[in-house]
């Protein structure tokens, strides 16, 4: 079988992200200064690459993101199952010390095991898990090579383990950064992550 990539991308910047206001699906934010050059940053370094197809999520920082590429002519679909984790009660809002506290011990669960415990409202990995799991079986049965994807954080590491057959409770080992890229390598259904947390198009730029 022949083997393909997938450029796995976080959006980048939000005035949230900067101010550490709990951002999940429940959240619209745009890009900020910083994530606006961050994303032509990006595009600047990979302009060239051949992208057959663009993936998005239904939120807006993800389209901006990379903008760029689609005003280029590039084709691209937004996909809802691609959309961030969704916060619940929690999202939009300055975290307390005691909602720290909480989150805190709410991953500590997800990294023993226990992947149905959330924030009231919210989702939990299994229920992210379950939506992305169309997305998982297009990126590995699709024809188009190389493809570019740009998602969220915490969505992202789920998918991440999705795709490299790795058990949900190890989603944090997948480190992430606004405007990060992970680089896939798909070869006889096996995914290889080859860049990974790759920042180096930002050096220098923003």
């Amino acid at each position: 079988m022949k083997s393909k990539k997938i450029y796995l991308i976080r959006h980048g910047q939000t005035d949230f992200n900067l101010q550490g206001i709990v951002q999940g699906s429940g959240v619209d934010a745009d890009l900020n200064a910083t994530g606006r050059a961050q994303a032509d940053a990006f595009y600047e370094k990979y302009k060239n690459v051949p992208f057959q197809k663009i993936y998005i999520s239904g939120l807006i920082r993800t389209y901006q993101s990379v903008s760029k590429f689609i005003t280029a002519g590039l084709p691209y679909e937004a996909v809802l199952a691609l959309n961030e984790i969704s916060w619940g009660m929690w999202d939009g809002k300055l975290p307390t010390s005691e909602m720290n506290s909480v989150y805190w011990q709410i991953v500590n669960q997800w990294k023993k095991g226990d992947l149905v415990a959330k924030v009231e409202g919210g989702e939990n990995p299994v229920e992210v898990s379950e939506r992305l799991i169309p997305v998982v079986d297009m990126l590995l049965s699709a024809d188009e090579s190389p493809i570019l994807v740009c998602m969220h954080g915490r969505a992202m590491r789920i998918l991440l383990a999705m795709l490299t057959g790795q058990p949900l409770a190890i989603m944090d080992s997948f480190p992430h950064e606004n405007l990060c890229l992970y680089l896939l390598e798909v070869k006889d259904g096996q995914v290889v992550i080859v860049e990974q947390n790759d920042l180096s198009h930002l050096q220098k730029r923003v």
